[in-house]
């Protein structure tokens, strides 16, 4: 099975977001969606992540953090090392996350950004091009199926 089957095929959002670490190798990731208040929620999180950084990223507005700067963009967001980044789109709550390479893909919903997913790994990465359409395209199927 594909990664976008299994997406489609997952109950939740904690599932779909299970099936994208394991396909990329990541050590963590995160699902959040646009809600009616104009800000994003945290629907998935992956294990391990420290409550004080759960705590931090359970509500993300638009255009903050890396999560927040994705939907705003509508364009990925990554650092292929979070804990030496300097653009200043990595914020403390990511650094305390202990994770280096990550990238945050907007979930579209046709062309509309209606959400954020991301995945980190402990060690450096970068994401090549392919990955991170592969990224977005699950991001859709959560959109249409989640």
């Amino acid at each position: 099975m594909s990664l976008i089957e299994e997406v489609r095929a997952a109950k939740d959002y904690s599932a779909a977001l299970s099936a994208i670490i394991a396909h990329f190798h990541a050590d963590s990731g995160t699902i959040h969606m646009l809600e009616a208040d104009g800000v994003l929620h945290l629907k998935a999180a992956s294990k391990g992540l420290p409550e004080a950084v759960l705590a931090a990223v359970r509500l993300v507005p638009v255009g903050k953090g890396m999560a927040g700067l994705a939907v705003e963009r509508g364009q990925p967001v990554d650092a292929c090392n979070i804990q030496t980044d300097s653009s200043g789109d990595v914020k403390p709550g990511a650094k305390a996350t202990g994770m280096e390479g990550a990238i945050v893909v907007p979930i579209f919903d046709g062309g509309s950004a209606v959400g954020a997913l991301g995945i980190a790994n402990r060690a450096t990465r970068t994401f090549s091009a392919s990955e991170t359409a592969l990224l977005i395209e699950a991001g859709r199927a959560i959109a249409a199926t989640l």
